[in-house]
């Protein structure tokens, strides 16, 4: 199931568009599925099962030969290997400091790829979303964050996640972009010629 469906990221983009006519500032959304493939995961557990398979045969006095212990460990490799690719089990087998780390990294990432480090100003915002890791995080450039404290954003996260543990993930989504919108008006009002400089949709990565 998506985090969003077609009619819900619609409205998020009005949302954002609404947002943006009363500031200056320019507000980006981002989801992103996982923020790494975590291609060694499936492999790396698959391989500490593999090896344990001689160490078991021993300890439960089986007498097999050193070539039916070859193949099943084989086969027990590929098995796994595929097995673990699915992305809830691999998920699972990930420390969560790692996908925090993973998905903090991809955020910023993001940041510069979507050039919000170029607006006018310094006020690029950004509200990135890892579904994989369940990582939610806004960053905000320096225009901003000389004004506008980093808690203010984290207390706007905190509701956002508490929204999606609800299974409300679309109202979550929208009351976060309206939050990020208020508070940048209050500090960054719109102001004559303002130029749209980054999209309004949602961005999926």
């Amino acid at each position: 199931m998506a985090f969003l469906n077609a009619e819900e990221k619609q409205r998020l983009r009005a949302k954002i568009k609404e947002a943006e006519q009363k500031t200056s500032g320019e507000l980006v959304t981002v989801i992103a599925r996982e923020s790494d493939p975590y291609s060694y995961i499936p492999l790396l557990w698959a391989a500490v099962v593999v090896l344990a398979v001689p160490v078991m045969v021993v300890v439960l006095g089986l007498s097999w030969s050193l070539s039916l212990v070859s193949v099943l460990q084989m086969g027990l490799f590929v098995v796994l290997g595929l097995a673990l690719r699915w992305p809830p089990v691999k998920l699972l087998l990930i420390p969560a400091k790692v996908k925090q780390r993973r998905a903090a990294r991809t955020a910023r990432e993001v940041f510069l790829e979507q050039g919000l480090h170029h607006t006018e100003g310094r006020c690029g915002l950004l509200l990135f979303v890892s579904v994989g890791e369940r990582y939610v995080e806004i960053l905000a450039d320096k225009g901003i964050s000389d004004k506008i404290k980093q808690t203010q954003w984290d207390a706007i996260v905190a509701d956002f996640v508490k929204a999606v543990k609800a299974g409300r993930h679309a109202e979550g989504f929208e009351q976060a972009v309206e939050a990020c919108g208020a508070l940048l008006a209050e500090h960054f009002p719109i102001q004559p010629g303002d130029k749209n400089e980054l999209p309004d949709h949602l961005i999926e990565i």
